[in-house]
């Protein structure tokens, strides 16, 4: 069983050693902290830690390292969050004002968090599965083709340049606008999915039209599966290769899986939050996703689709609580907007 002074000194080791990227010797300990006790004392409880499999030796060296069940006792009970500066949130509001639409905002959002953590950022879009379509538009942009513009009650915007098998007018299209408007609009994506395929119908004006209504039909169909799709964006990648020397193995795993997506996608999701809708990830926590090399850390934030996450991902020796307050800020920053922009609506 460790004591209280044990996990405090655990903590010094998680701190020093991600400060200096050093093992951690009963000496330094002594020097850099106030316990008030001899550097035996000190090794005793390191003793007490190692048998725990809460430190460990890396090689000959007297000092130890975290392990990655020490750092799951550090963040789930040692770590304290530090409040981001106020240079800091400054610059996750100024960075992620006035964006120009729902892509610009997430991909602001993980640029400033990659700058604010030096690691990957990760953020799941927000969920559109259970949006509802609220507008719909056609724009003739020649004879035989029109823009299909679908807006969402979550921020979703679709835009889709369709060719038609037949030359239309602006009256034809009033009349498709309309249809497809009725038969869609207020529905809830999933619904609207399957809507669409009935478009068509029995007067003659529609009997004219159904060629391109077909058309349409096919291309509203294929965005709205879109929508339904759970999307990743990221941003850092090149930090990775800069910190290759922190991984204790290959950092291709995690190459790969910023190139697939499902995996972190998958990973992100199944993640269990605290209740500050917080969540991290250590380590071997991550090997049945094939990424038992890197830690992962996120938060909750709030979006019209219900939540999505938003963290960072990089190898286990990484400031955790810096890293989960700056992904918290963001993520308050990130549903305050969303919000926002649902109310303009």
């Amino acid at each position: 069983m460790v004591t209280e002074r044990g996990l405090e000194v655990l903590r010094a080791i998680v701190q020093d050693y991600v400060a200096t990227h050093e093992p951690v010797g009963s000496k330094s300990i002594v020097e850099r902290h106030a316990f008030g006790v001899s550097a035996a004392t000190i090794r005793n409880d390191m003793a007490q830690l190692e048998d725990e499999e809460l430190i460990a030796a890396p090689h000959t060296s007297s000092g130890r390292v975290p392990t990655d069940k020490g750092y799951r006792v550090f963040v789930n009970h040692l770590a304290q969050l530090r409040p981001l500066s106020g240079p800091q949130r400054s610059a996750i509001e100024s960075f992620l004002a006035d964006p120009s639409d729902l892509d610009d905002l997430m991909a602001r959002t993980v640029r400033v968090l990659t700058q604010l953590t030096g690691q990957v950022a990760l953020a799941q879009y927000p969920s559109f599965a259970r949006a509802s379509i609220t507008h719909i538009e056609l724009v003739a942009l020649s004879p035989n083709r029109v823009l299909v513009v679908m807006v969402t009650d979550a921020g979703g915007v679709s835009q889709r340049i369709a060719p038609l098998p037949l030359d239309i007018d602006e009256a034809d299209v009033a009349v498709m606008r309309a249809r497809i408007s009725a038969l869609i609009t207020g529905r809830a994506v999933s619904e609207a999915t399957e809507r669409i395929l009935t478009l068509g119908g029995a007067d003659a004006a529609a009997m004219r039209l159904q060629p391109a209504l077909d058309t349409l039909a096919a291309v509203i169909s294929e965005e709205l599966a879109e929508f339904r799709q759970e999307r990743l964006v990221m941003a850092g990648a090149a930090t990775l290769a800069r910190r290759e020397h922190d991984f204790r193995g290959s950092i291709h795993p995690l190459l790969e899986a910023i190139e697939e997506q499902v995996t972190l996608l998958r990973l992100m999701s199944e993640m269990v939050t605290d209740e500050h809708g917080l969540a991290t990830s250590i380590g071997t926590e991550n090997a049945p996703f094939g990424l038992g090399e890197a830690s992962i850390v996120a938060s909750n934030y709030a979006a019209p689709g219900g939540m999505a996450r938003v963290g960072v991902m990089g190898p286990t020796r990484m400031d955790y609580p810096s890293n989960l307050a700056a992904a918290r800020a963001v993520a308050r920053y990130l549903s305050r907007m969303l919000e926002e922009d649902g109310s303009a609506h």
